[in-house]
């Protein structure tokens, strides 16, 4: 028996999750992953693989007149069923990446059946949660902000919203994902507000999004960690999901100043923006 015959097949359909950070996507993930059929985790590298294989497989390469579309499809439609073999049981694959709302034509075009899940949050509060962590390892600092000692609240901010930020990144792609002519009927916009307050509501609504009959969630028990990779980064806990699913009831730690300057930017609220009608839960 050869080694390619031992290891289970690949799922048989694929879906992605994207979003801001700190938005809900772990704790997706870890909902989703109670229902044996799924497979869902936190970040994968898998959207990075195919944007480096994409562009090794372009006219950077002096080769790429030897490589026909047809081919390119076919490689990277190989590697992501690679990357998700060997999972016995799983039907289906959600793989998490910020990148994927940036990715819309490639995800059209290679998998036409997909469902892109996008996860997000009021901007205050993606900041606020963020500056929480931070605060929480005052003996360290982390790779997001380049191990840099000499932040404070106000540089934080400015760095991780600069379009090269890790939110000010996520933020645009949400946007160029929300208002894509590939939208309708291909995205689904899933609020941490939702999600933490009503999960069960917010479960259903993604069934019936992906049409997979619906599994019984246990809501009162749900856990996840990436503990050495969180540690690895600086902050400890960032992938951590706590054992009920339950809305955070607190004030902001950051100053009224900076929470205030970002509070009319989360688009999805106002319903004129919609212009895609893009189901937002």
């Amino acid at each position: 028996m050869t080694l390619d015959a031992q290891i289970d097949p690949p799922p048989s359909k694929f879906h992605f999750i994207s979003g801001l950070p700190r938005s809900g996507s772990t704790l997706l993930s870890a909902i989703l992953k109670q229902n044996p059929r799924f497979h869902a985790g936190m970040t994968s590298p898998l959207a990075d693989m195919l944007s480096v294989m994409v562009a090794e497989m372009s006219s950077k390469n002096d080769f790429s007149v030897v490589i026909s579309d047809k081919q390119r499809a076919a490689v990277l439609d190989a590697v992501v069923r690679a990357f998700y073999r060997g999972l016995r049981g799983v039907e289906i694959a959600f793989d998490t990446s910020r990148v994927w709302c940036g990715q819309m034509p490639l995800l059209a075009n290679l998998f036409p059946e997909s469902k892109l899940i996008v996860c997000v949050r009021e901007i205050p509060w993606v900041l606020d949660s963020i500056e929480r962590l931070v605060r929480e390892q005052p003996l360290n600092v982390n790779k997001i902000f380049r191990f840099n000692p000499h932040l404070n609240v106000f540089s934080r901010a400015e760095a991780l919203t600069d379009p090269k930020g890790m939110v000010g990144f996520s933020f645009q792609t949400t946007k160029d994902a929300f208002y894509s002519d590939l939208a309708p009927g291909r995205i689904l916009l899933l609020t941490y507000e939702s999600l933490t307050a009503n999960p069960k509501a917010s479960i259903e609504a993604i069934y019936k999004f992906i049409d997979e009959p619906w599994f019984e969630h246990d809501f009162e028990h749900v856990q996840y960690n990436a503990d050495e990779f969180d540690s690895r980064l600086g902050l400890p806990g960032l992938h951590t999901v706590h054992k009920k699913v339950a809305k955070p009831d607190r004030a902001s730690i950051l100053p009224p100043e900076l929470f205030n300057r970002y509070v009319n930017e989360s688009f999805w609220l106002n319903p004129r923006n919609n212009t895609r009608k893009v189901p937002v839960i």
